[in-house]
């Protein structure tokens, strides 16, 4: 599968999402998108009420994503506008969205029928 393919692709996903739930971002999922996409392994997909905590959330992603794997955005995109925001690492996307351009533009609802990651301690216990 995917998610065993690429492992330090995963965790780099796994991170964001973590960083993005630790400022409180919402419905923060990871999806393996590798095999369906062939130009990235990792979609992570969250939102935020407002874009001053969108902001706040790309911020913080990209901050712990060069602690600990020392890695910095190829591409980040839609920030000035902070409605959606793209952070490119190649092998792992980031959509940053607000509330309501997640809700318009359905991006989970495109990507229904790939994996999801379980990110969080207590899932990952449940899935192992």
């Amino acid at each position: 599968m995917t998610a065993d393919r690429f492992p330090e692709s995963k965790a780099l996903a796994i991170t964001a999402a973590r960083a993005a739930d630790d400022k409180k971002a919402d419905d923060t999922i990871v999806l393996s998108v590798g095999e369906l996409l062939n130009i990235t392994e990792y979609f992570v997909v969250t939102s935020a009420p407002n874009r001053r905590l969108v902001r706040t959330i790309v911020e913080s992603i990209e901050e712990v994503v060069g602690l600990e794997h020392d890695r910095k955005p190829l591409r980040l995109e839609g920030l000035s506008e902070a409605q959606w925001v793209l952070m490119d690492y190649g092998d792992v996307v980031v959509h940053v969205f607000v509330d309501e351009m997640r809700q318009y533009y359905e991006i989970e609802r495109l990507y229904r029928d790939v994996p999801r990651v379980e990110w969080r301690p207590d899932e990952a216990v449940a899935a192992g």
